[in-house]
């Protein structure tokens, strides 16, 4: 992942005049966020939607008990179904999901990475409704690659508009997903207008998974279309090698490495090998497994976040999702001890008593918190001092569905213990949000109390579309990342 500066967020930014401000899911976000980030695929690149910080403090809605595992899943999925049919007036055809709840202030932002999974966890929930929606999300994609306002080249962007808003500055923004001219609606208002290979590669796997479901070609045709994208744009002829972070909303190369993304590719490009049976993709994952190899420190047990310049490793900080995804993805036994590095050295107890938590009073939840970076900081976003201790839920339930995918002895309990808290969390934090100005209920939210990844941006305590996905990824023992790994 690439290095990015602390962002002190204590006002609403203006997208810059070039295009977003990179940094992690920055494209992460951004998977993430732009400017003033504090939120698109997923550490060490970037995707999908992490980051800005609420108008005031999000202040904890009454409890909302789900009944169990079972009642749990079934209202996480219709959480994310209602992400998706958010502004129902205004989106008839294909469109996609929300990423958070109106309460982030990033409005109708829908980020691709989030979206993916969201694909992914309908598909392996497996009942008629979610892979019927699961399907209108796939269709979204192909929708925003088919009709982008200015390339023809099979890129998406890092997020779009799925709904109408009133933006900081006064200006209306009246279009659901499809614009008035009937092109995708890009969300140019926050700057998420470049495409980061981590932001292509989950599309990717979620269109195989749903042309592996259906068997409609048009899902391959599109996944095809992302690795052509990614394979001629980023290939790095640096001495590190693997793809490149992508471009920027100016369509600018951005230079960086992030191991995540690489990791992303590894499992993307084997799926469209497996799918398409075309040889030509496993010289792609090749290319993108030796990135990964080279950011290996076994002394440690973790892996480095990649690169700034293609030459150069870059250290510091060391984050979560390659450990957790490079075993889903991968699947190599020499990189089993990152989960154990991850579940102990990364390892967070939210205590309501501690005077940053946003917990309620009494309450107390555990997991594991982005990065290296994340257990020491104490950065302010929007005016609110980060919490060292802020469970990041999203990651909690990648590392349970790691532990349950690598299934040794006591990592099914591990990972029960980690979906109990998570499950907790669903029950406790999050309750009277709202998607489109409607009450929802059943979200996982992003982070037991706002947390700073280390990378510029941080997550808050909002229902998310990506952390409920992840759960449920989890709760069904599925690996997206595999081309038979939906249960």
């Amino acid at each position: 992942m690439p290095e990015s500066p602390q962002v002190h967020a204590t006002s609403r930014p203006t997208p810059p005049p070039g295009g977003p401000d990179l940094r992690r899911r920055t494209f992460l976000a951004v998977a993430g966020a732009a400017v003033a980030v504090v939120a698109g695929a997923g550490a060490a690149g970037a995707h999908d939607g992490r980051g800005w910080g609420p108008r005031p403090p999000v202040h904890p809605g009454p409890p909302r008990h789900h009944g169990g595992p079972a009642g749990a899943e079934r209202a996480a999925v219709a959480f994310v179904r209602a992400a998706t049919d958010a502004y129902p007036a205004l989106n008839t055809g294909p469109r996609l999901a929300q990423s958070y709840t109106d309460e982030l202030g990033l409005f109708s932002t829908a980020f691709v990475y989030d979206n993916a999974l969201a694909v992914c966890a309908l598909l392996a929930d497996g009942r008629r409704g979610s892979v019927e929606t699961a399907r209108v999300i796939g269709d979204g994609l192909l929708f925003a690659q088919e009709h982008d306002p200015d390339h023809a080249d099979g890129r998406l962007r890092q997020g779009y508009n799925v709904g109408p808003y009133t933006f900081y500055d006064g200006s209306p923004q009246p279009d659901g997903f499809v614009r008035a001219d009937g092109a995708a609606n890009v969300g140019w208002q926050f700057g998420f207008l470049g495409t980061a290979v981590g932001d292509m590669a989950w599309p990717g796997i979620a269109l195989l998974q749903l042309y592996r479901a259906t068997r409609d070609p048009r899902y391959r045709d599109g996944a095809v279309r992302i690795g052509e994208w990614i394979t001629a744009t980023t290939w790095s002829t640096a001495p590190l090698g693997g793809f490149s972070f992508g471009v920027d909303g100016a369509n600018q190369p951005v230079p960086n490495g992030s191991t995540e993304h690489n990791v992303d590719c590894v499992a993307f490009f084997t799926m469209l090998r497996k799918a398409t049976g075309d040889r030509r993709w496993g010289g792609a994952v090749e290319h993108a497994r030796r990135f990964v190899e080279r950011m290996w420190e076994p002394a440690s047990g973790w892996f480095w976040t990649g690169t700034n310049d293609g030459v150069e490793i870059n250290r510091d900080p060391v984050p979560l999702d390659p450990a957790t995804w490079s075993r889903l993805a991968i699947g190599d036994r020499r990189y089993d001890p990152a989960l154990d590095w991850a579940a102990s050295a990364l390892a967070v107890t939210d205590d309501a008593a501690a005077p940053t938590s946003q917990l309620p009073d009494g309450e107390q939840v555990s997991g594991v918190t982005f990065s290296t970076a994340s257990l020491t900081s104490t950065a302010q976003y929007n005016g609110i001092t980060v919490h060292p201790q802020g469970v990041w839920l999203e990651g909690t339930a990648q590392l349970a569905t790691s532990l349950l995918d690598r299934d040794r002895r006591g990592d099914r309990q591990r990972a029960e213990a980690l979906l109990a808290q998570v499950r907790h969390a669903q029950d406790v934090l999050g309750g009277g949000q709202h998607l489109g100005g409607v009450e929802v209920d059943g979200g996982v939210v992003a982070a037991s109390s706002l947390l700073d990844s280390g990378f510029g941006f941080g997550y808050f305590q909002v229902q998310h579309v990506g952390a409920t996905s992840w759960f449920l990824l989890a709760s069904t023992r599925s690996n997206p990342m595999r081309w038979d790994g939906l249960r």
